[in-house]
C-alpha cells in the first residue's frame, strides 16, 4: 500500500522527502479530483492531504471520508499555516455521520 500527499508545493516537496508519493494541486477542484482518482487507484492505503484549500473543500472531503473505509484520508496543516485546535470528537463524528 502506497502513501500519497496532495497539496501545493511547499506540502509535496515535504512529503517528497518523507518518502511519500506525491500529487501537487493548484485549487481546490484539482486537490478534490486528485484524491478522487487515488481513491480510486486501489493501492492507496492512506492520503495526506494539506488543510490549505479552505472550509468548503474540508467539507467535501469529510463527505468523502464517510463514504470510504480504505484509503485513510487525513487532512494535515500546510507549511506556514496558522495553528488552530482540533475537536476531534466533533470529527469523528462527522467522519461517522451521527
Amino acid at each position: 500500500m502506497r502513501v500519497v500527499a496532495v497539496g501545493g508545493e511547499a506540502f509535496v516537496s515535504a512529503m517528497r522527502l518523507a518518502g511519500a508519493g506525491t500529487v501537487q494541486a493548484g485549487s481546490p477542484e484539482e486537490a478534490l479530483a486528485a484524491v478522487s482518482k487515488l481513491v480510486s487507484e486501489g493501492d492507496v492505503g492512506l492520503i495526506l492531504v494539506s488543510d490549505e484549500y479552505g472550509q468548503e473543500f474540508s467539507q467535501k472531503l469529510s463527505e468523502l471520508r464517510a463514504a470510504i473505509a480504505v484509503p485513510v484520508i487525513y487532512l494535515l496543516p500546510a507549511p506556514g499555516s496558522k495553528v488552530q485546535p482540533v475537536d476531534y470528537r466533533a470529527v469523528i463524528r462527522q467522519v461517522l455521520g451521527v
